[in-house]
């Protein structure tokens, strides 16, 4: 891995996850263009700008009306050139691509931001007891409220089960079903609670964590925009451009690091035969074989990063020749 980077930028509120690693190894340039998927706070959008220079562009894109907000704050600060597009990453991509737009850098901060958990009346935080909602996009119709109250046993087991790789999904949503309605985080973390066996009740971590995970994906369409998001991002990548993605959960990891293995992969041709005949050639050079953590440091400064995951590669300039 490139060593991290030396820092221009240490924010005060928001605190960036894995940002010298980040920019260490997406090694953005005076004049590139950048595309920075998830702006939130803005911090990784910060330090990406300060290398790319008044000759640089940077693309900042969020659903969240209070990331635009913070956009507005920042913009003037901003050495290089900037315009932000409040849309759902993967749908904002696709109208960049329909543009003509092409990218040397683009980045992903996946999943839900320090902003909107600490904004208690957004209802992201089982710590805050405030009314269900976790919509990323406060102006979309689809809510927790909707998801918990009005989405059948069966279909709530399932996302629990699925997007919180929650072992207890059945009883919690049987539970959930049975209080209706809920209008309260604290109303569904004491479902969670009554359903859960006591161990799992006063264990490691906080037992609401993986209900709350699977509803937030859910009402978001977390993983059907990443699933959409990483083959419109490569397309928008000139040769030699770097794509990177930070993930704070095993689903969004895994699809990542799938997506970008994928591209990496040369001749698929089966083993036993004696020369390539696919032709397949890669059309990604991985930059992280494995994902990036974060330092010990870095997670006693800001235990939010424990669960960071970072993978990167670079588009190939040319294909690779076969070997004689």
């Amino acid at each position: 891995m490139t060593p991290a980077a030396t820092l221009t930028y240490m924010p005060t509120g928001h605190v960036p996850v894995l940002l010298s690693e980040l920019v260490a190894l997406l090694d953005p340039h005076p004049g590139e263009v950048a595309i920075d998927c998830t702006f939130g706070g803005g911090g990784h959008a910060r330090e990406v700008a300060s290398r790319l220079g008044p000759t640089g562009e940077l693309i900042c894109i969020d659903r969240d009306p209070s990331a635009e907000e913070r956009y507005r704050e920042l913009a003037d600060e901003l050495p290089c050139r900037t315009r932000f597009l409040r849309e759902d990453y993967s749908e904002a991509l696709a109208l960049l691509a329909e543009e003509g737009m092409v990218a040397d850098l683009v980045y992903m901060d996946l999943g839900v931001s320090s902003m909107q958990i600490d904004t208690w009346e957004r209802g992201f935080s089982y710590s805050y007891d405030a009314p269900l909602d976790m919509r990323m996009d406060p102006d979309q119709e689809l809510s927790a409220y909707e998801v918990v109250n009005s989405w059948p046993q069966d279909r709530l087991a399932q996302i629990l089960r699925e997007y919180g790789e929650e072992r207890h999904a059945k009883a919690i949503a049987r539970e959930i079903v049975a209080r209706r309605p809920l209008e309260t985080t604290a109303e569904l973390v004491e479902a969670v609670r009554a359903a859960v066996p006591p161990a799992y009740r006063f264990g490691r971590g906080h037992p609401a964590k993986r209900t709350f995970q699977a509803i937030r994906i859910a009402v978001n369409d977390e993983l059907g925009s990443l699933e959409r998001a990483l083959p419109r991002a490569w397309g928008l990548l000139r040769p030699g451009g770097r794509l990177a993605a930070i993930a704070f959960h095993s689903l969004e990891d895994r699809m990542v690091k799938r997506f970008l293995a994928e591209r990496a992969r040369g001749c698929v041709c089966p083993p036993e035969l004696p020369v390539c005949v696919c032709g397949r050639e890669p059309e990604a050079e991985l930059l992280t074989r494995r994902a990036v953590a974060p330092s010990a440091e870095e997670v006693e400064r800001n235990p939010r990063a424990s669960s960071a995951h970072l993978r990167a590669a670079r588009k190939l300039t040319t294909t690779q020749p076969q070997e004689a």
